[in-house]
C-alpha cells in the first residue's frame, strides 16, 4: 500500500489525496455466439446425465462448449446481467462455435430456446 502511494505521490500528483487506484484489469473478449439450453435427461446427454464431460457434477452456472478451455469464465450480460458461468462440459462435435447452458428442467432449458446474444469472456 505504501508502494502505491508513493508511486501515486510521486508520479501522479494530480492523485494526491486518491483512496484508490484502481488495478489493470485487461480487455476482455465479446463475440456474438448461438446460445443454447440443456437440462439432464439421458437423451440430451449420455447414460449418467449429471455427470459432465469433466467428471463434475452438472449445476447452476455451468456451460458446454467445444471452442473454449475447461473452466473458462464467460458471461451473458444482456440475458443474465453480472452471472458468471463457467465451462464445464462439451457438446457434441457437429456443434463447433455454440454454448449450451445448463438448465435444472426440460421445461426451462425450452423456454430458454435458441438465442444469439454477445458472450463475454473473462
Amino acid at each position: 500500500m505504501i508502494e502505491a502511494f508513493f508511486i501515486s505521490t510521486i508520479l501522479f500528483p494530480a492523485l494526491q489525496g486518491a483512496a484508490f487506484i484502481q488495478p489493470f484489469i485487461p480487455p476482455q473478449e465479446t463475440r456474438i455466439i448461438t446460445v443454447t439450453a440443456y437440462s439432464s435427461t439421458v437423451d440430451q446427454c449420455d447414460a449418467d446425465p449429471f455427470i459432465t464431460a469433466y467428471n463434475t457434477k452438472v449445476r447452476q452456472g455451468i456451460v458446454a462448449a467445444n471452442f473454449l478451455e475447461k473452466g473458462t469464465q464467460i458471461m451473458f450480460p444482456e440475458a443474465f446481467g453480472s452471472q458468471i458461468f463457467v465451462v464445464e462440459d462439451k457438446m457434441h462435435e457437429r456443434f463447433k462455435y455454440r454454448v449450451d447452458i445448463w438448465m435444472p428442467s426440460v421445461q426451462a432449458a425450452k423456454e430458454f430456446g435458441v438465442k444469439k446474444i454477445r458472450m463475454v469472456i473473462l
